[in-house]
């Protein structure tokens, strides 16, 4: 078991991970943004265009877990994190994102569904936290590529270093 870079000879794995783990979003995704498969070759391929680096973690060295890291201006923004569901609740997507917090040079942003308590739960656990509904709306305007219907459905997680450049402790003046 390792996790390491994810190469073309990955993407079949990496669109199998992502659709089957994908499956757990079914009820918590707006009947009106689901779509069968969750994600296609074609809407992949954009995400790798778009520089998403997609990380693996692998058995028998295929990956079983992935998630993508894509610097987009002054931010990392998490993409695209999901484990198989036979191989879910054993850690993975833990390490998965440890490892790219490692990789990221910059602050860090990740997006999910309103709806997946669970998914916003393991962000919070892993310290992140969440922005408010103004502040949503203008991150996910401004660093991802998504419809309006699912920037009002979504919710944004930011880590410490974002949290600090944004809100810098307030500093007491002296005297008075």
């Amino acid at each position: 078991m390792m996790i390491r870079p994810c190469s073309e000879s990955d993407v079949n794995d990496i669109l199998h991970v992502i659709n089957d783990a994908a499956h757990i979003y079914r009820d918590a995704i707006p009947d009106d943004c689901w779509h069968e498969p969750y994600m296609s070759m074609n809407q992949l391929r954009a995400e790798l265009d778009a520089r998403v680096a997609f990380h693996g973690y692998c058995r028998a060295g295929r990956p079983v877990g992935v998630m993508g890291l894509q610097n987009v201006g002054d931010v990392s923004l998490i993409r695209h994190a999901y484990v198989l569901q036979g191989e879910q609740r054993k850690g993975i997507g833990s390490q998965l994102l440890r490892h790219l917090l490692l990789l990221a040079d910059r602050p860090v942003l990740m997006g999910t569904w309103r709806a997946a308590s669970w998914a916003i739960h393991f962000y919070q656990k892993h310290g992140f936290r969440l922005v408010d509904d103004q502040t949503k709306n203008r991150l996910l305007s401004e660093y991802w590529s998504i419809p309006p219907r699912q920037i009002e459905t979504s919710v944004v997680l930011a880590d410490d270093t974002w949290w600090q450049a944004h809100h810098p402790p307030l500093r007491l003046s002296a005297g008075r």
